[in-house]
């Protein structure tokens, strides 16, 4: 694990590598809301070993070891985090052109920043993107919130995160704001020159399937992969399945 300082603030990254010749454009990976670089687990060195790529894992501002959150988030947090904050590490780490492999946020974190068009993105990998907030998503929330006061989430956010309170409600308050329930980002999809690989469980308790079917009408490039007995961690409830798909989709691509 090493560190980097990004608009001022700490962030920590590893490196994951392939242990043999590599495809010269690296994945970056994008964790959900309540992740951590410490929190995709050996993920990264297994895609890192599916892919033949190098692969980058962070712990975005408020989560894991990197800087804590001073102040509330607002509903463009994401936005923020797409088009300032995410170009910004790529310059800091001398990343071109990368795979951006993002999962909840993460993905539409990704969408955000290739739907800009202001950087080259080689292709993306969304594993149960938020394209626009769902009536099924905000009650999970809520029920997460409640997991957090009374149940043992915040005891097992505190071995992902070094201020788990920073990590939770930076996540949970601004979801569950009024003004969030409007957030929309499907203005970015047509604008996607990418190739994408979207995977999405039939069990995923934060959205329908209607999150992926949006995308289907606005990308022209795009693959889909829908999995049965999968909720909304499809690379912790099918890693098999979605690194494979992974693989081949990027051997595709390139």
């Amino acid at each position: 694990m090493a560190f980097a300082t990004v608009q001022t603030r700490r962030i920590e990254y590893q490196w994951f590598r392939p242990g043999r010749i590599e495809h010269p454009n690296s994945i970056v990976m994008l964790h959900e809301g309540l992740g951590s670089l410490s929190l995709w687990k050996k993920f990264p060195a297994q895609l890192a070993h599916a892919t033949g790529r190098a692969v980058l894992a962070y712990s975005r501002h408020g989560y894991g070891s990197s800087s804590p959150l001073r102040e509330k988030r607002q509903p463009r947090y994401m936005h923020d985090e797409a088009l300032e904050a995410l170009p910004a590490l790529l310059k800091e780490l001398k990343i071109e052109n990368p795979v951006l492999f993002g999962h909840s946020d993460g993905a539409s974190i990704a969408i955000i920043h290739a739907g800009a068009r202001r950087w080259p993105v080689a292709a993306l990998v969304l594993l149960a993107p938020h394209v626009f907030v769902e009536d099924v998503g905000v009650r999970s929330i809520e029920q997460v919130r409640e997991a957090y006061l009374f149940g043992d989430l915040k005891n097992r956010l505190a071995k992902r995160h070094n201020d788990p309170d920073s990590a939770f409600w930076g996540w949970n308050d601004i979801w569950l704001d009024a003004r969030f329930r409007d957030w929309n980002i499907e203005e970015y999809l047509p604008a996607i020159e990418s190739p994408v690989l979207a995977v999405r469980g039939h069990d995923d308790e934060y959205g329908t399937m209607e999150q992926i079917h949006a995308l289907v009408r606005a990308v022209e490039r795009i693959e889909v992969k829908k999995l049965a007995n999968c909720g909304h961690s499809p690379h912790r409830d099918q890693p098999e399945i979605v690194l494979a798909a992974t693989a081949g989709f990027l051997e595709h691509c390139a």
